[in-house]
């Protein structure tokens, strides 16, 4: 099948279109600048209907578009995060609505974070979003709402944890933190963590764009095992052969999110969600377990893979 990939640009949709080429896809990256690559790209500037629109006839569309969520929690920045968003989405929309046909497949990206800092709570798609803090849910609300009345036969909202793949900002900086010796629980170290390995992502991503599939409306893109965050840095210490490390205190997390210009929020809050919609639709996730995902990607680190 035809994919329009809108973000196909940054780390994860490289490697979704990687992904789907080599599974046989005809992969259309929507892009503000084209650049030297091996699928074919055209220009939009992310706002407002253009020529780029004719792509979307006949094809799937898998809407990943957004800035990274990697900054202070200014209103400035919030603002950035959530137009960097809903812009994209609207003119994708816009466009949908011309198309003599609706398009077969949409899977619009979205994040666990909706749910903001939800305690102990066992999170499915049937939990409703939270109202704080904004940086993280009224993004996440704001660019999920911009999706609505999209001309598509099949669309899923995907709200995704933390992706676990090499050469990406969430793993090389817990990998960091580790190395240096900074690898102890943060803050309380009771905060849930939603992660998934890049692969399962990947699978899930396959899978939704069958046209063939039946799922549709919210669908978790997390592992079936969340962990604490005391338990994460345990499993990256291990995966490391580092020793046991001193906490890092909420104080210091704030002060050090100042110095990199960073949330804190990324660090101190957690959700603890599961993917039931998957589940019960029969999904089998390669890497289920936290340990064997640090280690397949560590391998892969070694390897140059």
């Amino acid at each position: 099948m035809k994919v329009v990939i809108a973000g196909g640009s940054g780390a994860l949709g490289r490697r979704l279109c990687a992904h789907l080429g080599a599974a046989g896809h005809e992969v259309v990256v929507l892009t503000r600048r084209v650049r030297p690559g091996p699928f074919r790209q055209v220009e939009w500037d992310g706002r407002r209907v253009g020529a780029w629109s004719a792509e979307l006839a006949g094809s799937a569309v898998i809407n990943l578009a957004g800035e990274l969520v990697d900054r202070r929690p200014t209103p400035a920045n919030v603002d950035l995060l959530t137009r960097s968003r809903v812009e994209p989405t609207r003119a994708l929309v816009e466009a949908s609505a011309s198309l003599a046909d609706p398009v077969p497949v949409w899977v619009q990206a979205s994040t666990l974070a909706i749910y903001g800092d939800a305690g102990d709570r066992v999170l499915d798609e049937s939990a409703p979003p939270a109202s704080e803090p904004p940086q993280m849910t009224s993004v996440a609300t704001a660019w999920e709402a911009a999706a609505v009345g999209a001309n598509a036969r099949r669309m899923t909202v995907l709200r995704t944890g933390i992706v676990l793949d090499n050469d990406t900002p969430a793993l090389d900086r817990l990998l960091s933190l580790a190395r240096w010796g900074l690898g102890g629980r943060v803050g309380t170290g009771d905060q849930w963590v939603s992660w998934i390995h890049v692969e399962d992502w990947l699978a899930v991503v396959r899978r939704l764009l069958d046209p063939d599939g039946e799922l549709s409306g919210v669908v978790h893109a997390t592992g079936p095992r969340p962990v604490r965050n005391t338990d994460l840095m345990a499993a990256l210490r291990h995966s490391l052969h580092r020793p046991a490390a001193p906490p890092t205190p909420a104080a210091l997390v704030r002060l050090g999110a100042v110095l990199l210009r960073t949330d804190p929020a990324l660090a101190l809050t957690g959700r603890r969600a599961v993917p039931s919609r998957l589940l019960d639709a029969g999904f089998d996730f390669r890497f289920p377990d936290l340990d064997e995902a640090l280690a397949d990607l560590l391998d892969r680190q070694r390897r140059g893979v």
